[in-house]
């Protein structure tokens, strides 16, 4: 049954929100800005700010101004840090291009930056941050924030990226077919390991994974199942399309760690036959052995190996965020001038 989801607390706020991180204790980080009258700035970036909230009750512990601005790219967790010390990597385009930094999740002090390369997505894990642009994959080490790795190849283009286990797995197109496949690298040094599959999807809208397995959002998913799969899929499809046209328009493909082309697949949900622009959005993410999809102001929560759905509710907002995130049962929810937590019991 769905239920409308609890609201532990919100907090409103002046400046314009444009990041967040939530780990799975501690105060929850918020990246701002205040954006400039009428609305036009010359400069490339937008000077930002970032406070750092208790999860309980909303208080701020800090605040300060915070070299990474508002521009292209940006990507912000809390992880162990070094020594296990509980730190912010905060990355993104400054004043004088783009930074990564660490800082003190007590006091917000500055512990650590370095510049790195532009780019348009990145990830973070306790010991490496993955940064993308349609040409290179960059891996960046958490503890000296120097670059640790880089990968690029002839023919490919890179569109998003997912921790797999010890696999760095990167969504990336043919630049000759302009279908969509997965490929994986070593996360220590950045090798390339593997295709987990060969380019054929016509899109691969995003991606989410852990240590066991990772999702997809996907459409065509017949193109890469086994036969007797297809078979399975294929009886599914009729059961839900209203005419005689057996394509899955938007579809969650789950493969389990390590995947290798051609075995089986852990499971797939079909969301939808009906054209993209006729649902609400679609975002998947993970945490702690839990999918997450959200599907305009509606949440569903499954477990990430069986597909088993656990929860469902209603959030207030979601469907007007700015950014999402969900830790250790809670999902921190941006939109542009209000923070909120909710509690997720599943």
């Amino acid at each position: 049954m769905t239920t409308t989801a609890k609201r532990r607390w919100a907090r409103e706020f002046n400046s314009e929100i444009d990041g967040i991180a939530i780990g799975p204790t501690g105060p929850v980080l918020v990246h701002g800005y205040d954006a400039p009258a009428g609305g036009m700035w010359t400069d490339d970036v937008i000077p930002g700010k970032l406070g750092a909230i208790d999860r309980s009750g909303g208080e701020f512990q800090w605040r300060s101004p915070c070299e990474v601005g508002y521009g292209r790219g940006f990507a912000a967790a809390i992880c162990d840090g070094v020594e296990g010390t509980p730190s912010a990597i905060v990355m993104g385009p400054g004043s004088q291009g783009h930074r990564i930094l660490r800082m003190s999740i007590e006091t917000g002090e500055l512990l650590g930056e370095s510049p790195i390369e532009p780019f348009d997505e990145a990830i973070i894990s306790d010991s490496l941050c993955v940064s993308i642009t349609a040409k290179k994959v960059t891996g960046i080490s958490t503890s000296d924030l120097f670059e640790a790795w880089s990968y690029q190849r002839e023919g490919e283009r890179y569109h998003s990226v997912a921790f797999c286990g010890g696999q760095v797995v990167v969504v990336f197109s043919d630049a000759n077919t302009k279908k969509y496949g997965l490929l994986a690298l070593d996360a220590e040094d950045g090798s390339f390991e593997s295709i987990l599959l060969t380019p054929k999807l016509p899109m691969i809208h995003s991606i989410a994974g852990d240590s066991g397995a990772l999702v997809i959002l996907t459409s065509d998913i017949l193109q890469i199942l086994g036969p007797s799969e297809a078979g399975q899929f294929l009886g599914e499809l009729s059961l839900m399309s209203e005419d005689d046209v057996l394509t899955d328009k938007l579809s969650l493909l789950a493969l389990p760690g390590h995947h290798s082309e051609g075995e089986p697949v852990l499971w797939w949900n079909v969301i939808s036959t009906q054209e993209v622009e006729d649902i609400p959005e679609v975002s998947i993410s993970v945490d702690s052995g839990k999918l997450y999809v959200v599907r305009g102001a509606m949440l569903e929560v499954c477990d990430l190996i069986s597909g088993r759905t656990l929860g469902e509710w209603t959030v207030p907002g979601l469907d007007e965020q700015v950014c999402w995130s969900v830790a250790s049962g809670a999902g921190l929810l941006a939109e542009e001038h209000r923070l909120t937590i909710y509690e997720l019991p599943a």
